[in-house]
């Protein structure tokens, strides 16, 4: 029933598809649960590089302000529409993120300016449209157990390696004469 309410027609816009498919379920009276609509939308559609951010969350103008270090990003005017927001203010919204590119870095504790200034330094230079989320920022100190308890077996002397290789040698032997004598 959605593919006749929509058509076959190929958005190149993910926000525009998602405010369509709203439309479309709304207009067909169907109400799918949040999980639901996300398999639906997850099912139909693609990852295309050219194609504009998904847009998450947008923020009534005046209520947040724009920090792109943090996730919150403006709008010019001219694309207010496209976040539902009419008006001449800029619109500041929070876009989805790419779960394929999502990445983790490890900041030292005593990081000079913090973890701002280690992503400006690190991160930004090479994705500039990265961002740090801030609920998932953990601060704590990695103890490698390994490198402060790890204690390593003596290694064995030459002559039990010998005395080894040497009984391995008579055992070869004992079963090649074996398998000898059974062929002939």
């Amino acid at each position: 029933m959605l593919r006749q309410e929509l058509g076959g027609d190929l958005f190149a816009d993910h926000n525009l598809f998602r405010d369509r498919v709203d439309q479309a379920l709304k207009d067909l009276e169907i109400k799918p649960s949040a999980a639901e609509l996300k398999l639906i939308l997850r099912a139909v559609s693609w990852r295309v590089e050219t194609a504009p951010p998904v847009i998450a969350k947008t923020h009534k103008p005046g209520k947040a302000k724009a920090d792109p270090l943090r996730g919150f990003f403006s709008l010019a005017p001219s694309d207010g529409e496209r976040a539902g927001v009419r008006g001449k203010q800029a619109a500041i919204v929070e876009y989805e993120p790419d779960p394929d590119l999502r990445d983790t870095e490890q900041v030292p504790l005593l990081e000079p300016g913090g973890i701002e200034a280690f992503i400006r330094r690190e991160v930004l230079p090479y994705t500039p449209d990265a961002w740090i989320k801030e609920d998932a920022t953990k601060i704590g100190y990695e103890i490698s157990f390994t490198r402060h308890f790890y204690q390593p077996q003596p290694l064995r002397r030459l002559d039990e390696i010998r005395a080894d290789v040497a009984a391995l040698q008579m055992e070869t032997e004992g079963l090649i004469s074996e398998i000898v004598k059974g062929v002939s």
